[in-house]
């Protein structure tokens, strides 16, 4: 999910005790706790995530996408989540930018998501 950054685990948010390794597995750790309200399963195990980039000192990118461009939560959920991932100690920065390529398919759920909605 996450692609490198080139950054060491020992490279530290600044103002923050985190590495960013760890700030990076608190971002997910929020992401887990966004949902989309139509499905009971949260977005990153949804496969709506596609990439987490963090970088010194506190920075953080997410790209993101929703089920379909017409979803209902467009305007609200990504919003949400910049706003949950600011919150996150050791954040300085924070920007979610929905993308539609690739588009979202069931197939990008995990195994969990899938059991959840049973869909194995």
């Amino acid at each position: 999910m996450t692609e490198p950054t080139g950054e060491t685990a020992e490279t530290k948010p600044e103002g923050s005790g985190a590495s960013v390794e760890d700030l990076e597995k608190q971002v997910v750790e929020v992401l887990k706790t966004c949902y989309d309200p139509e499905i009971p399963v949260n977005i990153y195990e949804l496969g709506l995530i596609y990439k987490v980039d963090v970088n010194a000192p506190g920075s953080v990118d997410v790209r993101m996408t929703l089920t379909s461009p017409m979803c209902p939560v467009a305007g609200s959920l990504p919003p949400e989540v910049e706003a949950k991932i600011r919150n996150i100690p050791g954040v300085t920065e924070a920007k979610v930018e929905v993308v539609w390529d690739p588009p979202w398919t069931p197939e990008m759920m995990s195994q969990a998501a899938k059991l959840q909605l049973n869909m194995m």
